[in-house]
């Protein structure tokens, strides 16, 4: 079959990096559409996954509008030459609408519930929406849930093993205590309202931090000129490996508190918003990512595991238990595709 594979956005890459390489291996022709935003273009080159870029990140109602229909007008014209039997994507209305348009089914993974408008627009027109059993709502398309994460398409033990080295040639110690704090820009469609950290309740997080070792800033806007000294010492490609390794996670971005906690690495999460999503809730049970409205507490909790060194062992053997229950989820990407494909 012939695989068409949206890519929007860092953590799509992640995604179904693994399910690019499987369909090849299962004899499938992929074709995979990129979007320069952040470092999604940089990880696709990175993990030697040839793409077609088709539209770039803009700011603003307008440049939103603009590019939204640039990329489906392109996507189109993709699509036109390369007949897929199937589009695979995360939530992305260009994918749903061409795929449409085409009438070739569109197989959708989603694990946000306050996607608000770019669920509205996109989940109708898929032919399948697939989220996590802790999803907590109904679509309006055929749904099907699976036990598992997003995060367990690449960093279940099947698909990831740490690379000490990797660190090591960077500079940075594994066996040393540190810490990563992650910062987002809030410019999603679901950060609206949110500021993110404040300068002070940063500046203690990071003082704090400090004490108990390294602490490496991964921010999407650039870093304040006091916190330069701790950018972060490894190309994005590397990000999982000093997660991996660390002996706490603290920031306001979902996705890596998520891979974070996956990996077994004590993960603080700081939630601005009034919402909540279904897989926090199931990953507070068990007791991988702490989760706050409270910035002020987001940085005492951070601090108190930096603090503990049985934190680490605790976290592991709560990832034992959610390894054991959930799936390697890319065998799951790779499967629904061709069944639906198939159909």
């Amino acid at each position: 079959m012939r695989v068409l594979v949206d890519v929007t956005h860092p953590a799509h890459v992640h995604l179904f990096r693994h399910a690019v390489e499987a369909f090849r291996e299962r004899g499938h022709e992929v074709r995979v559409a990129s979007r320069e935003k952040d470092v999604t273009t940089d990880l696709l080159d990175a993990f030697g996954i040839e793409h077609t870029v088709l539209s770039r990140k803009r700011s603003g109602a307008t440049g939103v509008v603009r590019e939204w229909s640039t990329r489906g007008a392109r996507l189109a014209r993709l699509a036109a030459g390369f007949r897929p039997d199937v589009v695979l994507s995360r939530l992305n209305p260009a994918s749903a609408h061409v795929a449409s348009l085409f009438g070739v089914p569109n197989v959708v993974f989603h694990d946000n519930e306050v996607a608000g408008l770019l669920d509205r627009v996109t989940a109708p027109f898929a032919e399948v929406v697939a989220t996590p059993a802790a999803f907590d709502r109904d679509l309006p398309t055929e749904h099907v849930r699976y036990q598992g994460f997003h995060e367990l398409a690449y960093l279940h033990p099947a698909r990831f093993t740490p690379d000490a080295d990797r660190l090591r040639a960077a500079g940075v110690d594994p066996a040393e205590p540190y810490s990563v704090v992650r910062l987002v820009a809030m410019d999603g469609h679901h950060d609206a309202g949110s500021d993110g950290f404040s300068q002070g309740a940063l500046a203690a997080l990071v003082e704090g931090l400090d004490d108990h070792g390294e602490v490496y800033v991964s921010s999407e806007a650039d870093l304040p000129g006091d916190l330069a000294a701790h950018a972060m010492p490894v190309p994005a490609e590397a990000m999982h490996d000093l997660l991996a390794f660390a002996d706490v996670y603290v920031g306001d971005s979902a996705t890596v508190a998520t891979e974070a906690g996956v990996l077994g690495t004590p993960s603080v999460r700081y939630n601005p918003l009034d919402t909540e999503m279904g897989n926090f809730a199931s990953l507070a049970e068990y007791g991988l990512v702490q989760s706050t409205q409270s910035e002020r507490e987001a940085v005492e909790t951070a601090l108190g595991l930096a603090a503990d060194p049985d934190a680490g062992r605790r976290w592991r053997r709560r990832r034992r238990d959610l390894l054991a229950d959930n799936i390697d989820l890319t065998s799951f990407v790779v499967e629904l595709t061709e069944e639906v494909a198939a159909s």
